[in-house]
Order: structure tokens, then sequence, then C-alpha cells
């Protein structure tokens, strides 16, 4: 059976435009997709908001995990805050699996994202959750949450998220995506 570690964002002081904050919608979004995950069969663990990020990674790197998946959303730096949106997905370098896994959820976000044409893979070496991490790790900027359209389009789109992603897994370790029964 598959083993994903879901990390969403331990960021409870980046505030969303209209009200909320980063690590409440991105464990919001966590929590839907656990049902899809067990439906597909796929075992996950995660981490909690009361973890630092160097917990968060080390719990990761103490389980025997096939995938490391970190779900944030982005923020425009101060000159350009409310004026960005769009959606990046990042990953090592010289993880060949983490391109791959960076690839599918581009692909497949760009039929849930407004504007399609704004999804990028990116590679960094920067973001620890890609760096520190032992299993192929890929890190989620899902949409700006200093941005009005940004952050309503979250809002508005928990669990069409939460799905997107728990088929992009699904895709990715190559099993059936199933959904969940009622």
């Amino acid at each position: 059976m598959p083993r994903v570690f879901l990390s969403p964002s331990l960021q409870e002081f980046n505030p969303y435009v209209g009200g909320g904050n980063e690590e409440y919608y991105t464990n919001l979004i966590a929590d839907a997709m656990e049902p899809y995950l067990r439906a597909s069969g796929i075992d996950f663990d995660r981490n909690t908001p009361t973890q630092t990020l160097s917990q968060a990674i080390a719990q990761s790197n103490a389980g025997d995990y096939d995938l490391h998946f970190a779900i944030h959303s982005n923020a425009a730096g101060e000159a350009n805050s409310g004026n960005v949106r769009g959606v990046e997905f990042y990953y090592y370098p010289s993880s060949s699996s983490g391109q791959n896994f960076a690839n599918i959820l581009n692909q497949n976000y760009k039929n849930i994202y407004p504007l399609p044409d704004r999804t990028q893979v990116l590679d960094t070496t920067s973001l620890a959750e890609v760096r520190r991490t032992k299993a192929p790790a890929v890190l989620a900027e899902v949409a700006y949450h200093d941005n009005v359209e940004d952050a309503q389009f979250i809002r508005d789109n928990i669990d069409n998220i939460a799905r997107n992603f728990a088929q992009s897994i699904a895709e990715y370790f190559g099993v059936p995506f199933v959904e969940p029964s009622a």
C-alpha cells in the first residue's frame, strides 16, 4: 500500500485577505483529502498544527513514506500584495520522482484553477520540506491568499482541491482513484 505524509502549512501567522489563515485553510484541504485517500487505498499520516516545521520533517523522515506532500498557500511581497495570482508546485532539483509528482499535480490542477496558464512547476533548494525530507517531496502553493480572488477560490474549493490532490496522488502511485462512499 502506498504511503504519503501530508504536511499542511504550520503558518497560522499568514493571514488570508477576508479572514482566516494559511494553517487553517491548508488543514481543511488535508482533512478533506483523507476520505479520498482512504477510498483509494492510500495510507497516510500528517503533521499537527502544534508542531514546528522541524518536528513535521522529523516525523516524515521517521516513517517509511513513499511521498511527502506539503500544502501551502502563497503571498506576494509587500510591494505586490494582493496583485498576484497563480499556483506553484516545488520539488528538489535532483528528485525525478518529486518532479514527476509536481508535473502530475500541475497538469491536474489546471482543470480546477480559474487561470490554468498561471500554474507552474519549479525546482528549489531553499524550501526545507523538499530539501530535508527522505521521501520524494512536493510543496504546493495552492493560490495567493493575499489576493481577493485567489483567497476566495481556496475558500470555495476546499473539496475540489482535496479531490484533485488525491487524484494526483493516486495517479502518481498508479492506483485507481476511488470516490468515498457516502
